[in-house]
């Protein structure tokens, strides 16, 4: 709850619900650089190696207790063990894969192919195609909120009925928070679902495919090459095993890591507050300021900071996820408020906007002004 019980107010006493302001700002990204310490620009490797070696090395632990002392448990506490095991080894998995995703971000180290080197091991491991996912990211971050060009979490219109009427009730809730917990990792990349509308088929997998342009693809055949060795590995490890035991101790943590990319991915982007912005008056700064940092307890340090630093994350994308809290630190000043920082408890905060996230539309009167706000 945040100040006074009521749990739309923060810690801070700031109503979470108050908009961000939509006029330009009076800052510039250089403003912002100035103020960050210099030495949270450095990419550190060896300080990296360390949380990605310590990411795994917890992740190896989680499977032995999983592997070695789960079948020795009476048959009904097994019930509770694997969930429990799937949900912490799952939590680890998104760890390592949000490291994976600073590697595609080059704030792994200073050098360019050890970072696609690693992010391209570390994300086909967990079934991510890792140049798929570096080129329409960076589109993303190159347009963040822009009702025409961002690459994801596109929002809909009131006119699309199926959401704004058919789905805009208690059990349609519940119907789109199971689809996107469960389904809309794998159909993001597969169907391009909560993506922008493209002419073609757009896919991750598909090199062809109109997300990218034409220096992009021999890369995108890269990426699907892993994803296959990746199957193919998982294949033979069935076969020696079977494919309860792999789904146990691989498949069921993988699908809670994509529970947990589909969870915070979502909470970065939606939010009462924050607007979208279409071709008449997005801009690159006010876009990148359309997302909110929040409070995941224990999580924030298990997913190495990208839920609490999310804001300067899509400012500077380069910084080290083991700086930005520093740096966010450092901004928050200048961005007064244009910073969005909500504190609700998450899990109140998802069904919140679950609930009041449905689709996008002006305000009454400012049809024109090319600033859209979530309506439910």
């Amino acid at each position: 709850m945040g100040a006074g019980g009521n749990m739309n107010v923060t810690s801070g006493g700031k109503n979470v619900l108050d908009r961000v302001p939509v006029k330009k700002t009076p800052f510039e990204i250089s403003d912002l650089k100035k103020a960050i310490p210099q030495h949270c620009f450095k990419r550190d490797l060896q300080r990296s190696l360390y949380y990605l070696f310590g990411d795994i090395a917890i992740c190896f632990t989680w499977y032995q207790l999983a592997a070695n002392c789960i079948p020795l448990l009476p048959t009904p506490l097994t019930y509770l063990a694997w969930p429990i095991y799937w949900f912490v080894q799952g939590s680890s998995f998104m760890g390592i894969w949000s490291i994976g995703h600073d590697l595609g971000h080059h704030a792994f180290s200073e050098y360019q192919w050890l970072d696609d080197a690693i992010g391209f091991v570390a994300h086909s491991a967990f079934l991510t195609p890792y140049f798929s996912f570096k080129y329409s990211h960076r589109s993303h971050h190159a347009h963040t909120n822009s009702m025409e060009y961002d690459e994801v979490w596109i929002p809909k219109r009131k006119a699309d009925t199926f959401y704004s009427e058919i789905l805009n009730n208690p059990l349609g809730n519940l119907f789109m928070t199971f689809v996107r917990l469960l389904l809309s990792f794998p159909m993001y990349f597969t169907f391009n679902i909560h993506g922008r509308p493209y002419d073609g088929f757009a896919s991750h997998f598909y090199p062809n495919s109109p997300i990218f342009n034409d220096s992009e693809r021999k890369q995108i055949w890269l990426s699907d090459a892993g994803m296959a060795v990746a199957l193919y590995v998982l294949y033979k490890i069935a076969a020696a095993t079977s494919f309860t035991w792999l789904f146990c101790i691989y498949g069921a943590p993988l699908l809670v890591m994509n529970a947990h990319f589909i969870f915070f991915t979502f909470l970065h982007h939606s939010h009462p507050s924050l607007a979208h912005f279409d071709s008449r008056e997005w801009d690159w700064i006010r876009g990148a300021l359309s997302t909110v940092d929040r409070d995941y307890g224990i999580f924030n340090h298990v997913f190495h900071d990208v839920t609490c630093s999310h804001v300067v994350h899509h400012l500077i994308s380069t910084i080290p996820h083991y700086h930005t809290m520093e740096a966010t630190k450092a901004v928050k000043p200048i961005l007064g408020d244009y910073y969005k920082y909500d504190d609700t408890p998450i899990l109140e905060a998802f069904w919140r906007e679950t609930k009041n996230c449905i689709y996008v539309e002006p305000d009454e009167g400012a049809e024109d002004s090319g600033v859209y706000w979530f309506r439910k």
